[in-house]
């Protein structure tokens, strides 16, 4: 049996880094730039092939849009500073985006209890509300990846 699949979601404004622009990147891009000491400790939790939710925020799209997976764990540049980041790479987009307004219901969730950290965890039976939300994500197989 394997090691278990953590998630995420990952927040990016839309006119910073945007889907389109994880998609045109090749599909990998460096996630940094990551201030917060709790956001930080998220992301220096992250393994590899972990799953994340690519998460549109600011004032006019605040939407889960796709799927990201941890290619590389957390490290350190020379001019990072110490902030240090993760690799991710795109797995899909979503079928349908699942706007905030729809997760309000899911009082456990870390993103509606402090909704300014830009990485938070997402527990497994949250991950499968929001999936079913949003008919699921482009490259899903239909399988559990924590199975």
């Amino acid at each position: 049996m394997g090691k278990e699949v953590k998630r995420f979601l990952l927040k990016t404004e839309p006119s910073e880094w945007s889907w389109e622009d994880q998609e045109a990147n090749g599909g990998i891009s460096k996630w940094d730039g990551v201030k917060n000491k709790q956001a930080q400790k998220y992301l220096k939790s992250m393994s590899l092939n972990d799953l994340c939710f690519f998460y549109h925020s600011g004032s006019k799209a605040r939407r889960i849009v796709g799927v990201v997976s941890v290619v590389r764990e957390w490290y350190t540049d020379e001019g990072d500073k110490g902030d240090g980041a993760v690799d991710v790479k795109a797995v899909g987009e979503m079928r349908r985006v699942v706007d905030l307004k729809e997760m309000k219901h899911l009082k456990d969730f870390v993103l509606l209890k402090q909704p300014r950290l830009s990485v938070v965890p997402v527990p497994h039976l949250i991950w499968d509300t929001i999936c079913h939300l949003g008919g699921g994500y482009h490259g899903d197989d239909g399988t559990n990846p924590s199975d």
